[in-house]
């Protein structure tokens, strides 16, 4: 009996294996599953090849977190998606966008908190700050963070590892100019901390409804004093670097408005110059889902692919 059902799971494993790639409506996506590191879990990488991607031609890259949202509501676990093929693709049809890859990287599941906060602001806490941090819950009772901080190694992984794969195995132009880091949420802040960490890599950063506030109050919460110590210390240079903020104003991105204008004047003192450089915007009554972000995906895109080449 056992071996029937063994046969029945082998049967079945090309279906459940393909249920896992999404599917997109234009432009090709390479699914690699279980991406190896040395400093991280394996995870799933999505590739998104433009239509009529041609070896001979150099493309710019934006690397994206939660990589499982953005192509395929039919694989995700709310059935909702960036849609970030049928953006791209209109972009680049109606000549507003060059021609671009997408690199989506999945996220590591229980441990997306821990590899998506920002390291060294964290560390800059007292261990009874950082205790407080860690035994914050949401509001289901669920621990927020499953393991410990560890983006430092997640942003080592993305960098030293997957970058260096997607140079080998596809015609890249891999100047900073031409490199972008973007997210929503959590993905936001490590994306923004991707571009302090190693400017000389990313020339753009997208933090799509940044979640300032890393756990889910704000009363008695020392992490976002900390990131903007960190920040004021280590942004990057306004004279090549492009950073795009945004949030709404119902449910979680509620809470973020006060946070933001903090970045925002820590911009201003550091040289970035508004829809020069730099953009925070808002959107009155979009909530925290993917829902709303693929709705105004064109607008961080645009922002950052119409940079300086």
């Amino acid at each position: 009996m056992k071996y029937k059902v063994i046969l029945l799971f082998l049967s079945l494993l090309p279906g459940l294996l393909l249920a896992q790639t999404p599917v997109v409506s234009s432009g090709k996506i390479v699914h690699i599953p279980d991406f190896s590191s040395r400093y991280v879990q394996a995870r799933n990488i999505d590739i998104w090849l433009p239509e009529g991607y041609n070896p001979e031609h150099r493309y710019p890259v934006l690397y994206m977190q939660d990589g499982q949202m953005l192509f395929d509501g039919g694989i995700t676990w709310n059935h909702q998606e960036w849609a970030v093929d049928e953006t791209a693709t209109t972009l680049i049809a109606n000549g507003e966008t060059e021609p671009f890859i997408v690199v989506g990287i999945w996220n590591g599941g229980i441990v997306r908190h821990s590899e998506y906060c920002p390291q060294k602001p964290f560390e800059s806490l007292s261990p009874a700050e950082q205790d407080t941090l860690f035994r914050a819950t949401r509001s289901n009772g669920q621990i927020v963070f499953s393991a410990s901080v560890q983006s430092d190694s997640y942003l080592k992984f993305i960098v030293t590892e997957l970058k260096p794969y997607i140079e080998t195995h596809y015609s890249v132009d891999n100047r900073p100019s031409r490199t972008w880091i973007a997210g929503s949420s959590m993905g936001g802040l490590i994306s923004l901390y991707a571009i302090c960490e190693y400017p000389e890599v990313f020339g753009g950063a997208a933090c799509i409804s940044t979640h300032w506030p890393l756990v889910f109050r704000k009363e008695n919460n020392p992490y976002p004093d900390a990131m903007m110590k960190y920040l004021r210390q280590n942004l990057p240079s306004p004279q090549n670097h492009r950073l795009y903020f945004d949030h709404g104003t119902a449910t979680l991105d509620a809470m973020y408005a006060p946070f933001q204008k903090k970045v925002d004047k820590i911009l201003r003192k550091k040289g970035f110059k508004k829809n020069k450089n730099w953009q925070t915007r808002v959107f009155p009554g979009e909530e925290h889902s993917e829902k709303a972000w693929n709705k105004r995906l064109k607008i961080p895109l645009l922002f950052l692919m119409q940079g300086e080449k």
